[in-house]
């Protein structure tokens, strides 16, 4: 299985993008742990919040399939899925 990969934003980039992007470095090697950027992603404008929640195991179930199909976390799956209800 070929290995996707996102931007920080989430979005699934082709080997088109890789591609282009690889296109615009310069042919000098450069020191990749300098420029990476450390820690968790910031999910919003402060801090997140861990919130412990328990779920039956049928809905577990219901999510690791949702994560293996979206190729995502089970964190995410969950946020989007809050996201979601809260909205409608």
């Amino acid at each position: 299985m070929k290995k996707k990969y996102k931007t920080a934003t989430g979005k699934v980039l082709s080997d088109q993008d890789i591609q282009e992007i690889s296109d615009t470095l310069p042919d000098e090697k450069f020191d990749v742990d300098a420029i990476r950027r450390r820690g968790r992603p910031s999910l919003g404008k402060g801090p997140a919040q861990l919130v412990p929640v328990r779920i039956d195991p049928d809905l577990m179930a219901k999510v690791r399939e949702r994560v293996t199909a979206d190729d995502s976390t089970t964190s995410q799956v969950v946020r989007d899925a809050l996201a979601q209800y809260l909205a409608s």
